[in-house]
């Protein structure tokens, strides 16, 4: 069972360093990691996301949450540490609408597997094993690409990327601290 206490942060937008590497493992298992988990779904809940990884909080840790449908509606709530994503070899391109909370009001089309898998721990070292279709599977493949320092724009042609980046920059933000934000 999922825990949704916790405090929201900031949305880190693209540009900033810790979104353009690859996270750390985590390798310590306790309270702060807990807390940061449950910072993560006050953090997505409040930028009205469907999944956050923690360097889009400013976090270098390998660590994604999710409240996502799949294919057939049904919603998956659930925390992955040091995910690993597994792709059929023979893959189903999907191409959808895709946006992301670090490069605010922008979409833009993108191919993904229509299926995914995502294997890691959750907070207690637990073994996680999750199967995914349509957005679920869109989600573990965004997520996952952000904890190796990767946004969806970074999948994009150079041209389209640069106009959405300017566009984004001109969006005030998503999530926590946006009210004092925009009152400046």
């Amino acid at each position: 069972m999922e825990r949704h206490a916790g405090t929201p942060r900031p949305i880190t937008r693209y540009g900033t360093p810790v979104l353009h590497r690859r996270c750390a493992p985590v390798t310590v298992f306790d309270d702060a990691l807990a807390a940061l988990v449950d910072d993560m779904f006050a953090s997505m809940y409040a930028a009205h996301g469907v999944g956050l990884a923690a360097n889009q909080i400013g976090v270098d840790t390998r660590i994604f949450v999710v409240d996502c449908p799949d294919a057939t509606n049904a919603h998956t709530v659930a925390h992955v540490i040091n995910p690993v994503l597994h792709l059929p070899e023979q893959r189903d391109l999907v191409i959808d609408s895709e946006g992301c909370l670090s490069v605010p009001g922008q979409r833009a089309d993108l191919a993904r597997s229509g299926t995914a898998v995502v294997t890691g721990v959750d907070l207690h070292g637990e073994p996680v094993h999750l199967s995914g279709t349509g957005t679920l599977a869109r989600c573990f493949q965004h997520e996952v690409d952000h904890l190796d320092g990767l946004a969806y724009v970074d999948r994009l042609p150079v041209k389209q990327r640069k106009q959405i980046l300017a566009a984004s920059a001109e969006h005030p933000g998503v999530g926590a601290g946006i009210e004092q934000e925009t009152q400046r």
